[in-house]
């Protein structure tokens, strides 16, 4: 850069000024002038005449300094700066660019959002870490030949409601997000309940792609009886891969990374506080995020296998499996339950045969003897068996934390019911003996009344 007159000159005049002063100094033609600087010859000779009237000042654009005439007024970017603070504080420019776009009729690129929420103290950039190296596997070629599985507690609600655990199945080959639900806890159930939505809409996929949780897989490689997961897969002939580290299943693990973000900010605008909420409008979300991140497969073959029977057989498959053995009058327990068969079925087994048993999500039972369905009546035995006492490290969290809320909310009905009992002994009532609500004219006459004074002592 240089300093000339009043102004400092930018490159591309530093460069003119070379090439003009060559024309008035050393004789160079007007026409290479024009070709070496890439305008006509009339303009040539304007900063020609500029240049010996005004020096190399003149060659400075009068537009330095002054303000653009395409400058955007400062009153709208101060309405979207004002709506980026009330409503879109914590977002980045990005996703708040995605909404003020949507719902607001915001214009403007990403990069002028970014420019006016750093100058206002909304937004910081973010410094570069360096980045890990791990070797990439190229994506699978075609829709539905694996689908990379796996569950994020988080704290979706960001405080509005208890913290939960999001199951979801994304596609290796396309990025697509095929199911996803919210649960409590991370389970068994919650899995085959998201895979018994994906084999009803999508079709069965070819592999799932999971990490070596126990409801994937058993530590013991040598135990032959598979997991209720591994039974339902064998069942649909879907083929189970477990993957040794989170970043051979990054697919999935980048996905809870973005959700975490966009999916918890725009719960919160939607006004969704619990997890029924949440699993209602989740399809509805899902369809827009497919739509903005997902990317068309290599090959365009669906590699899903339409499921061919029904709905009930599938839910049947897609819940755990029991089996029990009946007695001589033609009963079993199970769970505290004593299921007993009814009466007049052709193909009732005899007694001491083993059952099956089919244990859905939402409690209902299903017992059936060689492929057929058994009607039957259950009778309540124990109420506390069915409460089970296994926990991982997956569910242990929300087990603990039922159990210090409900202690919690204990406590809080003890302090009330102490400072009722300190209130009314501050009043001189110390005997309770009258319905607590008494109306006000017999108040006087029952209700707590006071204690006895002390006999005066000698």
């Amino acid at each position: 850069m240089e300093r000339a007159g009043t102004g400092l000159m930018s490159q591309k005049e530093v460069q003119r000024l070379t090439v003009l002063r060559r024309v008035l100094d050393e004789g160079l033609g007007q026409v290479q002038a024009a070709q070496q600087l890439g305008v006509s010859v009339r303009q040539i000779k304007r900063l020609c005449r500029r240049l010996r009237e005004e020096g190399a000042g003149g060659l400075v654009s009068r537009r330095r300094g002054r303000p653009s005439n395409r400058r955007i007024d400062l009153a709208l970017r101060q309405r979207y700066l004002d709506l980026v603070r009330e409503r879109y504080a914590d977002f980045g420019p990005q996703l708040a660019h995605e909404y003020l776009q949507r719902d607001h009729g915001f214009g403007f690129s990403v990069e002028t959002l970014r420019g006016w929420m750093m100058a206002a103290g909304l937004w910081r950039a973010k410094q570069r870490r360096a980045v890990r190296v791990h070797s990439p596997r190229p994506r699978r070629s075609c829709l539905g030949e694996l689908v990379q599985i796996d569950g994020s507690h988080h704290d979706w609600f960001e405080g509005r409601s208890s913290k939960c655990c999001l199951i979801a199945f994304i596609d290796d080959a396309t990025g697509r997000v095929l199911g996803a639900r919210f649960f409590e806890q991370e389970t068994t159930h919650g899995y085959l309940s998201v895979l018994q939505a994906l084999v009803h809409r999508h079709g069965a996929p070819l592999a799932l792609y999971s990490d070596r949780h126990g409801i994937f897989t058993k530590a013991d490689p040598e135990d032959p009886k598979p997991t209720q997961f591994e039974r339902a897969l064998l069942q649909l002939r879907i083929e189970p891969i477990c993957a040794h580290s989170p970043q051979a299943k990054g697919r999935v693990e980048r996905l809870f990374q973005t959700l975490q973000d966009r999916l918890c900010k725009a719960m919160r605008l939607e006004g969704i506080d619990t997890i029924s909420q949440a699993n209602s409008w989740l399809d509805e979300y899902l369809r827009e995020h497919n739509r903005r991140f997902a990317v068309p497969a290599q090959d365009a073959r669906d590699m899903h296998r339409p499921w061919p029977g029904s709905a009930q057989a599938l839910a049947d498959i897609c819940s755990l499996h029991h089996q029990r053995q009946l007695s001589a009058q033609g009963a079993c327990k199970f769970e505290g339950q004593i299921l007993q068969l009814l009466p007049g079925q052709a193909h009732a087994p005899k007694a001491r045969a083993m059952i099956d048993i089919a244990q859905h999500e939402d409690g209902t039972l299903r017992l059936s003897y060689r492929g057929k369905l058994l009607t039957h009546r259950s009778h309540a035995l124990h109420e506390h068996l069915p409460q089970r006492q296994a926990a991982d490290h997956k569910t242990l969290n929300t087990r603990v934390d039922k159990v210090r809320d409900g202690e919690h909310s204990r406590l809080q009905r003890l302090r009330a019911e102490l400072a009722f009992q300190d209130s009314q002994r501050e009043r001189g009532i110390f005997r309770p003996d009258t319905p607590p609500i008494v109306p006000r004219a017999a108040a006087s006459r029952c209700g707590l009344r006071p204690s006895r004074p002390a006999a005066a002592t000698p």
